[in-house]
């Protein structure tokens, strides 16, 4: 059972919140699966060194510090996800049902750049997981709410929102890709005839995708992690950030995506999981109301 997210289909699903739930169940068990390979990659992001460089510092600083961080990932992912999912649902109702003769490409497109902004507003817990992962800072923040308060006492509001320009590029056009295109890959595929040939295509169209938007994007990533391991000073913006960095590794493109390979595997890896649990919850908390 395919449960489309396009608007004409609304109707089937009622409005009750649902939609948030499986968006924050789908991200639990991403990060779950993914956080080591993420902090792996973040390594290479904010050093510019290699794979075996980044997991020989890893394996030097033992499992404790391999999972130091993970608690505002968690927090922000399963926030960031269920407001994607739940912001993309409220927005395409709200524009089906004031601006009905919109074209559908149109509405997908707006609901999941609106839906983009909104969580940009949980960069806060971008930005402390960024701090938390950087081993320059291990002695300085002994953990989120640590560092949460630090932050706040020395440097004030506004340097939680450091990098928030990086993250308004990356999350409106991202997910504008990803709600455009999850129905036309998942279209492209035969039709399933179980519910794990179900999860199994779910999973496929997700990881497609995630793989080449995070490819898309990893620049964009580059020059966000790059702000947000600053605390206190200028904020810079994202231009100047950019070309920092660019002219620091001898105006290379190539260089602005190292780490692009793994991190294409872990976004593979990471939204198949979750485009494969998003639909299943979704199936299920659906299922479970029509039978009630």
């Amino acid at each position: 059972m395919q449960l489309s997210q396009d608007p004409c289909d609304l109707k089937d699903f009622p409005d009750d919140g649902r939609e948030f739930v499986c968006g924050c169940g789908a991200a639990a068990i991403n990060i779950a699966v993914t956080f080591p390979l993420n902090k792996l990659i973040f390594r290479q992001q904010i050093y510019g060194i290699d794979a075996s460089t980044a997991l020989r510092q890893l394996r030097q600083e033992g499992v404790v510090l391999l999972y130091r961080g993970i608690l505002p990932p968690l927090v922000q992912k399963t926030s960031t996800l269920s407001i994607m999912f739940g912001m993309y649902d409220q927005f395409n109702r709200l524009l089906m049902s004031q601006c009905g003769r919109f074209p559908l490409r149109v509405r997908q497109g707006t609901s999941a750049i609106l839906a983009g902004c909104v969580e940009a507003t949980l960069t806060p817990f971008e930005r402390v997981q960024t701090l938390l992962q950087d081993r320059y800072y291990h002695g300085r923040y002994r953990n989120m709410a640590h560092a949460v308060q630090e932050i706040g006492q020395n440097y004030g509001f506004r340097e939680y929102y450091r990098g928030l320009s990086a993250i308004l590029l990356r999350n409106g056009p991202s997910n504008a890709v990803f709600f455009l295109l999850r129905n036309e890959v998942k279209q492209q595929m035969p039709p399933a005839k179980s519910t794990a040939a179900d999860v199994l295509e779910n999973f496929i169209c997700g990881g497609i995708l995630g793989a080449v938007i995070s490819t898309i994007f990893f620049p964009t990533n580059v020059v966000k992690v790059r702000m947000q391991s600053q605390v206190g000073g200028k904020f810079e913006s994202f231009f100047t950030a950019l070309s920092i960095i660019y002219n620091e590794r001898n105006r290379s493109v190539a260089l602005m995506f190292r780490g692009v390979h793994i991190n294409c595997f872990r976004s593979l890896l990471s939204w198949g999981v979750i485009n494969a649990s998003y639909e299943l919850l979704k199936q299920l908390l659906y299922e479970d109301s029509s039978q009630s």
